[in-house]
């Protein structure tokens, strides 16, 4: 039962009757009663009236008996309280659905989510991480709802580095490349400093472009040596990535003759300084000049333009997708802005497909600066996962709740902000037991799980009579349209918040509400609100990608 719709449709009815159109209640969750309204004031100032006569008269029309008692307050806000059968009956009902009240969507949509998009023979570093976790975050909220989701890894996996290289790498595939770092560097330390090898280099381009068997076997052997490696970086992270997401920019090869071919054909690509290049309307640099796409280089090459939207039409196209969601940082929104434009223009994004950017801040340190290792280089993913992992053991000493506590830490402070801001990467604020973080509502779902172990098997009915147990019932209830808002939003940081709000719910409930030494019945009840409480808390973490060990 979402008690939230339940207001808005007993509201709606009654502001149908005062306004003589439909009206939206605007029904939110309030510190001042259990939920208010506020939508008599802008339409007081539709009718010409005073907002509070208004508010009398939509109160005096609603139909809420049995439901919440209300009253208007201040200017012509609508408090709503609900009746304790109402939340009861709620709870209960949410209490014996498998899923928490959320059902699966009624029109399940092909959606493919873009994210974590590393390129090869390179370590993830600190700067993958936000697409890494939020990306999957929503692949799994989406998937869980019922959606057809499709992942998308868009590896970097072909152009002009891979000649360097693969001339590197040398000759046999036996080559072992255990420090992609370290092999990297090398590589290009020789291209910046050895002519020879410079040359070597650029003709084993020309060589890999124009299908050269030899070394189309090194760079086969040096994708699935980078691609090992990102497998147990994923695993390590608990991110639900795997091989058959990978989908590197070369598996679009063969396809970007043909987009140009098809934007030509459409009239849509402008010869510029020997490039072809699209023009989108709306798109201009800082002097007001149109900015150009450049979708085939003067070279004759493709860049990451051309990628970029053979990978949309084969999506769309080939994949049937309806919804296209791209994890990738702030900074490339106007090339995003330009790719859908184009796209769009070409009729590769039909009516009822839609292509979004989401996009997110950086990573800082505490000096409010991009975070970097002391020698200002980009810190490595692992040696960040590392650290959590052995600053989250001082909190819980067995190793894999060590690791579920620091790496929880790390994703959840990453979720918890709005994505579109820059946050400080701060390790005493993430790892503390205290504040909206990871490890206090593990901390909250733990010291749950020990309750209902004690408690040994039970059957209780909720019946929340205290102020803390209907307090608790009621931001256990707030789930569903929690959950339905992050999905259509992207904004995890509500459901993050959430969460919190149920874990700090529980605390004060903890404090107030003896469980195991209730009286019979009460006892039955507040066991089973704790249950509902700890089902929602490891749901609502599994699905930003956090797990819940059962003992801290």
């Amino acid at each position: 039962m979402n008690l939230e719709a339940l207001l808005a449709a007993r509201l709606g009815a009654a502001f149908f009757r005062v306004a003589g159109a439909t009206v939206d209640p605007a029904v939110r969750r309030s510190r001042h009663a259990d939920f208010q309204s506020g939508a008599a004031l802008p339409l007081a100032r539709r009718l010409g009236r005073a907002p509070r006569d208004v508010a009398g008269d939509v109160l005096a029309a609603a139909d809420l008996a049995g439901v919440a008692t209300a009253e208007v307050s201040g200017p012509g806000f609508l408090n709503l309280r609900l009746t304790g059968e109402v939340i009861a009956a709620a709870a209960n009902e949410v209490a014996a659905d498998p899923r928490l009240g959320v059902p699966p969507v009624a029109r399940p949509e092909r959606i493919v989510v873009d994210y974590s998009s590393p390129n090869i023979a390179k370590e993830l570093t600190i700067g993958h991480l936000r697409s890494t976790v939020i990306g999957d975050a929503a692949a799994r909220l989406l998937e869980w709802l019922g959606h057809d989701v499709v992942r998308a890894n868009h590896l970097g996996d072909w152009g002009t580095a891979f000649g360097m290289l693969i001339e590197h790498l040398g000759a046999g595939d036996a080559a072992g490349i255990d420090d992609l770092t370290a092999f990297y560097q090398a590589a290009r330390l020789r291209f910046d400093t050895d002519e020879e090898f410079r040359t070597r280099a650029r003709l084993r381009v020309v060589a890999l472009q124009t299908g050269d068997e030899p070394t189309l076997r090194q760079w086969r052997h040096l994708v699935a040596a980078s691609q090992h490696y990102l497998l147990l970086a994923y695993d390590r992270l608990g991110v639900t990535l795997g091989p058959e997401h990978f989908v590197g920019e070369s598996f679009y090869n063969d396809r970007l003759e043909s987009v140009v071919a098809e934007l030509a054909a459409k009239g849509l690509l402008v010869e510029s300084e020997g490039a072809l290049c699209a023009f989108p309307p709306g798109c201009t640099g800082r002097n007001g000049d149109p900015l150009p796409l450049i979708v085939r280089k003067s070279d004759g090459g493709f860049g990451y333009a051309a990628t970029d939207l053979a990978a949309l039409r084969y999506r769309v196209r080939e994949l049937g997708a309806i919804r296209l969601l791209y994890f990738v940082g702030a900074p490339q929104r106007t090339h995003f802005q330009m790719v859908f434009a184009v796209a769009d223009a070409a009729g590769w994004l039909p009516d009822g497909v839609t292509a979004e950017h989401a996009g997110f801040g950086s990573i800082l340190g505490t000096d409010g600066r991009m975070f970097r290792s002391r020698s200002g280089e980009s810190v490595k993913l692992a040696a960040v996962v590392d650290e959590a992992i052995t600053r989250a053991s001082a909190l819980a000493p067995a190793p894999e709740v060590a690791r579920a506590v620091g790496i929880g830490a790390i994703k959840y402070a990453d979720l918890s902000g709005d994505r579109m801001s820059d946050y400080v990467f701060d390790w005493d604020r993430m790892l503390a037991l205290t504040g909206n973080t990871g490890p206090y509502q593990q901390y909250a779902y733990a010291r749950i799980s020990a309750i209902l172990r004690k408690a040994g098997e039970f059957e209780g009915t909720i019946l929340p009579v205290a102020a803390a147990e209907r307090a608790l019932a009621l931001e256990v209830l707030g789930f569903a349209p929690v959950v339905d808002q992050a999905a259509r939003s992207l904004e995890f940081h509500r459901l993050a918040g959430h969460l919190y709000g149920i874990a700090q719910a529980f605390s004060a409930f903890y404090e107030s509400c003896p469980v195991l030494s209730a009286p019979a019945g009460v006892r039955e009840s507040r066991l089973a609100l704790c249950a509902l409480t700890a089902r929602t808390l490891r749901q609502g973490l599994d699905l930003l990608g956090i797990s819940t060990p059962e003992r801290m």
